[in-house]
């Protein structure tokens, strides 16, 4: 049964300000001075908007072409697919698959199908979703030598950023612990009056949902030679994975970062994803987007442009935005295809409770222009640095809240060091994110204890103490 809340507020071991979370670690200091420096500068080309504006006068509609061609690429049989979709809770869609068989009245297999699916829905129970927790990553480190080799990046590395290897570990964990991934939609959605209504997350007896994001998958300039993927890619099988540049120049292709990692994980263990949920990945556009450079300024080279994006576009002279952003509608529609999503981070990962409104409405349009041409329409914004545009009260009357509710966005998530942070109106959800990183592991690790052991995960490669924020 959906149920329409006028307020859903749940804060629990509430630790940080909502307003401004500044006790938790956050890229602004690892953003090259790249979060103020370039956003600053680009903000104020209005040239580089027009231009942008009159580029590809049909975004919408070549979303939609590729993101067909990712569409009913799963060759399965229709017993197969209905077990896929039971052993990820979606007893419903795999009862009706079955039944609308033409040989389902003859069919003493799919006819079991069905009765044990029955059975396992009547077990199932309605999570609270004002206890849904929700986790999230940066870019994952994938060799720790090269990025905690002692330069002026690393300490920020060590406090904000999180090992391949711990991450494997903790998803491991919190699928041992039972946790299942869920989507901002399963807590609450619109309803055809466009009011937020909260919703059953159906689940059996020993799981709990969770969200999942990561912030910043853009694979920045100044993280180069810093141990990290390049890039997100298809691979030979259509699959999504990770380049991976090699000391030699060579480029490997694998699971170096979040999205192919919780892929293979979900591959291997279903019932880790609550009706094909995967993750959140919130997006700056400033650098581009998944690792491919589809901000206009790389074609319109405004005079103000980042000294990173000048030394790329001369290692990169056969460079062409068209060719850029198609790779990168590619990748995008097939990771939407399997189950991931995507938020605005801003354009220009600027700190929404501080900024002007104009350069909040400049640096929309800027989003809109550069990043939602390539990865589509979202509805949901991942604050940078933690933010937010008010605190615990709600976004009643608020200036910033009522803009970006025309824009599209019906979901806020901030960061808190909460267990549960949970705000849901008629009008919006919003939830606190907790960060898994080395900060909160070294400092903090019992705010993790829920999800896993940070003495178990802690990898022994980062260095210690991890800086202090």
């Amino acid at each position: 049964m959906k149920r329409r809340f006028v307020m859903i507020l749940c804060a629990i071991g509430l630790s940080v300000t909502m307003a401004g979370c500044e006790l938790l670690p956050f890229a602004g200091d690892l953003i090259e001075s790249v979060g103020s420096q370039e956003s600053s500068a680009d903000v104020s080309s209005e040239q580089q908007d027009s231009a942008e504006i009159s580029f590809n006068s049909k975004p919408e509609q070549e979303l939609e072409e590729v993101e067909e061609a990712f569409r009913d690429k799963k060759p399965q049989g229709p017993l197969d697919k209905a077990n896929l979709m039971a052993q990820q809770y979606d007893y419903d869609g795999a009862i009706a698959l079955l039944k609308e068989q033409k040989d389902f009245d003859s069919n003493s297999e799919m006819q079991e199908a069905v009765k044990e699916y029955e059975s396992q829905k009547a077990q199932c129970v309605a999570w609270p979703v004002d206890k849904v927790t929700h986790v999230f990553y940066h870019t994952l480190i994938y060799d720790t030598d090269k990025a905690f080799d002692g330069d002026s990046d690393s300490g920020g590395y060590n406090q904000v950023m999180t090992t391949v290897e711990e991450f494997k570990k903790i998803t491991q964990s919190m699928y041992d612990k039972g946790f299942v991934m869920v989507r901002l939609e399963d807590m609450a959605k619109k309803n055809a009056d466009g009011v937020m209504e909260v919703q059953d997350i159906m689940l059996p007896p020993g799981k709990q949902p969770f969200v999942l994001s990561q912030d910043d998958v853009s694979y920045y300039h100044y993280m180069d030679g810093d141990g990290m993927a390049s890039k997100l890619v298809l691979d030979e099988n259509g699959e999504v994975k990770n380049e991976y540049i090699e000391d030699d120049g060579s480029i490997s292709v694998g699971d170096y970062d979040m999205v192919p990692l919780i892929d293979s994980f979900v591959k291997e263990h279903p019932d880790f994803s609550y009706k094909g949920a995967k993750g959140i990945l919130a997006l700056t556009g400033y650098n581009g987007v998944l690792g491919y450079r589809t901000d206009m300024s790389y074609k319109t080279q405004p005079e103000d442009l980042n000294a990173d994006k000048k030394q790329w576009l001369a290692e990169h002279p056969d460079f062409k935005l068209k060719k850029e952003r198609a790779a990168a509608k590619k990748v995008a529609a097939a990771m939407k295809e399997n189950g991931w999503e995507f938020a605005s981070h801003t354009w220009g990962h600027l700190n929404v409770g501080e900024i002007s409104m104009e350069r909040l409405k400049t640096d929309t349009r800027k989003w809109k222009n550069n990043v939602e041409r390539v990865v589509g329409k979202t509805d949901k914004i991942i604050f940078a640095f933690g933010a937010d545009l008010a605190g615990v009260e709600g976004y009643g009357g608020n200036e910033k809240f009522e803009y970006l509710k025309k824009q599209g966005f019906d979901y806020y998530c901030n960061v808190d060091s909460s267990r549960y942070w949970v705000q849901i109106t008629d009008q919006y959800l919003r939830q606190g994110r907790r960060n898994l990183d080395g900060y909160r592991m070294y400092y903090n690790p019992d705010m993790l204890a829920d999800l896993f052991d940070a003495s178990e995960v802690f990898d022994p490669a980062r260095p210690t103490p991890v800086p202090e924020m």
